[in-house]
């Protein structure tokens, strides 16, 4: 789960919009620094305005063209909202039709080439791949069901290839821009007889059109604000079972933001050999990003039962991918925007159940057969320093390189991950790069704020002094168990989080122990209640109410060396209602060592070595006997023991930017049963980030 997000049907969608906001306000808010000559009027750069000396802070480049040229390849991202219609029918027999519209964020990757005529007309063609909001409702398109069949449409992906024709003046581009475009979808039939019946993918052809206004706001970058629109073709569709499913054209309306950077290449006269791609030539923003391939596999594995929350025992693999980019500006003296595009791919092993700590952190509780968009992060953050001593930020994925006092309050709110501002750990939180189960990344008897990705709304505040911060947070929780959709009552439902960080010296050696109380309020069921109630039918969720869970965390940080460190937690909730969001785990000791290869040479290399000891309370124990189902785990019966894992792994640097990572992890008594397993998980993952 990747940090983690979970979206409710309101707070998801008008979050999600505010990437568009957010864009358009970083537009309206650049500048032109004027240069010393009058053709030097026309050129700038991305700059966001700010109070005093933070406006007038020095650039990252030299002096800049008098004009932003055009000509050239280009590649960006994108973000937006679409709106589509289609007519559809299904006839098994009877007969039945309807029309539908969807809606959603969607994102995506362009590429393109541009050519400038000297008049300043200027001709192009570009690509362009957009994927659905990872919300299932933003991809169906349609929804029919007879007392035989039910049917479902679902869009994956559009991509056209287009033509561009536009006027320049300076740093400024209109454009109106047409081609060709294709639909990528698929469609299911679930029958009321339960066959399973093959899901069927299909592509429409069609045509797009439209146009949009660009800006070059520096050497190599420029922003667009565009309106496309798309008609694809009909569609039939005819199943094993008989039914025929008919789709009228479907009309498909977009509009987004984009950021594209211009590829230089040798013997062009802007080329310069020692610029690199992800210069923002500006210090007003930066550029990250990271892609992470993680597959996963077992052999086959002993088990006297199965149930529906299961680990197969035949032989699986599975992989997971993921693709982020993190831009990240400075609006004023102390103020910072941050906006973390992703494209989600993939999921976890048996449908990311099965193991309470289950062994892929990048697997999230939904399945994405295709790269699904979501708006992972977006959150403001304010600095107030309180003078004094002075230490030095690195830049990084979720922090602007800058100089900040040691004593500062720090505010942060918006659409983030619990754990981006709790429970940090140097060796054992990031997965990656480093350990990959659920229960050594993070503190597993945590049930955190998280959506199924793994993300949440909230506000947090940090006040850091030179040996010790303390940290409190509110959070929304979700509406119920493992939904993407979130209870807006603030103050009676929410999770608050408050963590207590010290900062000390052993044997010459720094050190960290952060010690964490939390509670939720949420709707919760109840594991005793249930079990009570023989009319219930061990249905938790009819006993769902407004209920408190408390918990704690410690966890410790300790170099030994120079080159290895050890790490460690303990966490623990009540146990007596359903889980909410994170994983079916009460009582958590996890441990390990974390080892770079100074000794044999490789010293960005890292081993990692740790292990878990998983346990739940009696009234879950006792739920699951009887038959109950978790978030993850439930075999319909169980013979319970302590869940254990091992986990080792040895990550490879490449160089700087790439790491492969071979990674083992031996679950014992997986979901607490001892009639199951135990199962051994190879891994391997390709990381690589700038």
């Amino acid at each position: 789960m990747t940090g983690s997000p979970r979206i409710g049907r309101d707070v998801g969608r008008l979050g999600d919009i505010c990437v568009l906001g957010a864009c358009v306000l970083m537009l309206r808010g650049h500048r032109y620094r004027y240069l010393r000559t009058a053709a030097a009027l026309a050129s700038g750069v991305l700059a966001f305005p700010a109070a005093g000396h933070a406006a007038d802070l020095p650039l990252k480049a030299p002096a800049l063209k008098a004009v932003y040229d055009w000509t050239g390849l280009y590649i960006g991202a994108h973000a937006g909202y679409s709106r589509g219609s289609s007519g559809f029918a299904l006839n098994d027999g009877a007969a039945i039709d309807g029309n539908g519209v969807f809606s959603g964020m969607i994102g995506g990757v362009q590429a393109g080439y541009n050519y400038r005529l000297n008049s300043g007309w200027l001709v192009g063609v570009e690509g362009d791949f957009s994927f659905p909001n990872y919300i299932t409702s933003n991809s169906i398109v349609s929804f029919l069901g007879t007392p035989a069949n039910t049917v479902i449409q679902q869009w994956d992906y559009t991509a056209s290839l287009r033509g561009r024709v536009g006027y320049t003046s300076g740093p400024w581009l209109v454009y109106a821009t047409g081609g060709f475009a294709w639909m990528g979808e698929r469609y299911f039939d679930t029958p009321a007889s339960g066959d399973q019946v093959p899901k069927i993918l299909n592509t429409r052809p069609g045509w797009i059109a439209g146009a949009g206004i660009e800006y070059g706001f520096a050497p190599h970058w420029s922003a667009r604000l565009e309106y496309l629109y798309s008609r694809f073709d009909g569609a039939n569709v005819a199943f094993s079972t008989g039914a025929q499913y008919t789709s009228s054209s479907l009309d498909f309306q977009s509009v987004r933001v984009g950021l594209n950077r211009k590829v230089d290449w040798p013997g062009m006269p802007s080329y310069d050999p020692k610029s690199s791609l992800i210069d923002t030539e500006s210090d007003r923003w930066e550029i990250h990003g990271q892609s992470t391939y993680l597959p996963q596999g077992y052999p086959s594995f002993p088990a006297l039962y199965s149930g529906p929350n299961s680990l197969s025992p035949s032989t699986q693999a599975k992989a997971t991918w993921s693709n982020s980019l993190f831009l990240n500006a400075r609006l004023w003296d102390g103020g910072e925007v941050y906006y973390n595009p992703e494209l989600l791919q993939g999921f976890g092993l048996n449908d990311t159940v099965g193991a309470a700590g289950f062994p892929n952190g990048e697997a999230q509780k939904s399945n994405f057969p295709y790269p699904h968009y979501n708006t992972s992060r977006l959150f403001v953050r304010q600095t107030f320093g309180f003078g004094g001593e002075q230490e030095e930020l690195a830049s990084g994925q979720l922090q602007l390189a800058q100089k900040v006092d040691v004593s500062r309050l720090t505010v942060q709110a918006g659409k983030f991950a619990v754990i981006d501002v709790f429970d940090g750990n140097a060796f054992a939180k990031d997965t990656r790069k480093d350990f990959m189960n659920w229960s050594l990344w993070a503190p597993g008897a945590f049930d955190y704020s998280a959506d199924k990705v793994g993300l949440t709304y909230g506000v947090t505040a940090e006040l850091n002094q030179k040996q010790w911060a303390l940290r409190g947070g509110y959070f929304l929780m979700v509406a119920e168990s493992n939904s993407n959709h979130f209870d807006t009552r603030v103050g009676e439902r929410g999770q608050y989080a408050i963590e207590l960080e010290t900062r000390f010296s052993l044997l010459g050696q720094p050190g960290k122990l952060r010690t964490m109380g939390w509670v939720d309020s949420a709707n919760m069921g109840s594991f005793r209640e249930t079990l009570d109630n023989p009319a219930l039918n061990l249905d938790i969720a009819l006993t769902r109410r407004g209920r408190l869970k408390v918990g704690y965390v410690i966890n410790l940080e300790q170099a030994i060396t120079e080159d290895i460190g050890l790490f460690g937690r303990w966490s623990w909730n009540d146990g007596k209602t359903e889980t909410l969001a994170f994983t079916d785990i009460n009582r958590s000791l996890a441990t390990g060592l974390s080892i770079k290869g100074t000794k044999w040479g490789r010293p960005d290399d890292v081993i990692g070595i740790g292990g878990a000891i998983n346990a739940i309370s009696q009234d879950y124990r006792d739920f699951l006997a009887a038959g109950g189902l978790g978030v993850l785990i439930g075999d319909g019966a169980l013979n319970y023991r302590k869940e254990r894992i091992l986990e080792a792994y040895y990550a490879y640097s490449v160089n700087k930017n790439v790491t492969l990572t071979a990674d083992y992890q031996l679950i014992t008594n997986p979901a607490y049963n001892a009639d199951r397993g135990p199962v051994s998980i190879f891994s391997g993952r390709l990381h690589a980030e700038f």
